[in-house]
């Protein structure tokens, strides 16, 4: 068969990208198809330049960096694209990447990271958090943008013959906003590049990419009314700058920080924290895969990979109090054993997650190909 992998962008190295790592290594000969890309993340990925095809996104003005401004043409840009060679595509996806046309004789699988999120579920905060409440002209013009772009979604998820959600919440999400099935395959977790530590300092920690769904501003400001305790932040984002000016004394910004280094502060925390409401969330299992207990929103993928009171505390609402709250309990309720911890983070390995979507996969195309004839 002749295969073409397709991801919305390849700019960052976060979950999706580890994902569609795991493709690259499930079908090395396949060619790559995305939005745009950086130099950097094709190279970390290994993907040769005659693989990889691009959109005209990434030929516009500022097209590699500045690549969401032009949000209204990624529809046509994903379906610029001709796929007429290929007898499977596999798409990872949680913007345009499902939207891609093809014909009655190739098979189209897309992992599904989540529909949509600033159409759909994510639509008022990020109009809120956009500054654009107002009925002004920018204001109109993105509610027309995301209103187009919501249309297009629900059409192009007919596209798609299956998909694969990452979590049980995602799952529920697709068949909620497209009204189609999905099998739950999680994510890969890269458990073997993390050891055990049994021995952990006097410090929490949290890493995250700065920016507001992410909550590290609700970690800071409740980790600022608890002054002997210590929180360790390391990322970078637009909303640094905001967040460092709601900090006490107590807590430490290391800014971007390498993979080793990470992985030390992981190893040694006396918990990781975790306020997201994510679709899946990798890097609760990292820490989880370094022995680490992890403080972690109760919503969204983290029911699935933070057991409460096994591997972690659950809090129930994303606010302060309920934050200081499940750390207060976590010190005094609950005893965590690293290895135990580590076990459980064995479960997601990039092994399993391999070895279950090259199964679903051949019995897919199995019994496409059977019922085509």
């Amino acid at each position: 068969m002749k295969v073409a992998l397709v991801q919305d962008w390849l700019t960052e190295t976060g979950g999706a990208e580890k994902v569609f790592l795991a493709f690259l290594d499930l079908y090395p000969q396949a060619d790559v198809f995305t939005l745009t890309s950086h130099e950097k993340v094709i190279s970390k990925l290994g993907i040769e330049n005659t693989r990889l095809k691009e959109s005209f996104i990434s030929r516009l003005p500022f097209g590699r960096k500045r690549y969401r401004y032009y949000l209204p043409f990624f529809p046509k840009a994903i379906e610029s694209f001709d796929f007429s060679n290929y007898d499977l595509i596999v798409s990872s996806s949680s913007s345009v990447a499902k939207g891609l046309l093809k014909h009655t004789d190739q098979l189209h699988i897309c992992y599904c990271h989540s529909p949509v999120r600033y159409a759909w579920d994510l639509y008022h905060q990020y109009i809120k958090e956009s500054g654009l409440n107002g009925w002004g002209v920018k204001g109109v013009f993105v509610r027309h943008v995301l209103h187009k772009l919501r249309i297009w979604d629900v059409i192009s998820a007919n596209r798609v013959d299956t998909f694969v959600a990452n979590s049980r919440y995602i799952q529920r999400r697709i068949a909620n906003t497209y009204r189609r099935d999905s099998v739950v395959i999680y994510p890969p977790v890269n458990v073997n590049h993390f050891e055990v530590n049994t021995e952990k300092a006097d410090y929490y920690f949290t890493a995250s990419r700065m920016v507001p769904y992410k909550r590290i501003d609700l970690i800071v400001s409740a980790f600022s009314k608890m002054k002997n305790k210590k929180l360790v932040v390391a990322g970078v984002g637009p909303d640094l700058k905001r967040i460092k000016e709601l900090a006490g004394a107590n807590i430490e910004f290391l800014g971007f920080v390498s993979d080793e280094k990470m992985k030390e502060l992981m190893s040694n925390a006396k918990a990781f924290v975790f306020a997201a409401n994510e679709d899946f969330g990798i890097i609760p299992l990292e820490a989880q895969a370094c022995g680490t207990p992890v403080i972690a929103f109760g919503k969204g993928g983290a029911l699935e990979t933070v057991a409460h009171g096994k591997t972690g505390v659950h809090f129930k609402e994303q606010t302060e109090d309920c934050l200081m709250e499940a750390i207060a309990s976590f010190e005094k309720d609950f005893t965590f054993d690293p290895l135990v911890i580590r076990r459980h983070a064995e479960q997601f390995s990039t092994e399993r997650f391999k070895r279950d979507f090259s199964v679903f996969v051949e019995k897919e195309v199995k019994d496409f190909f059977e019922k085509k004839g």
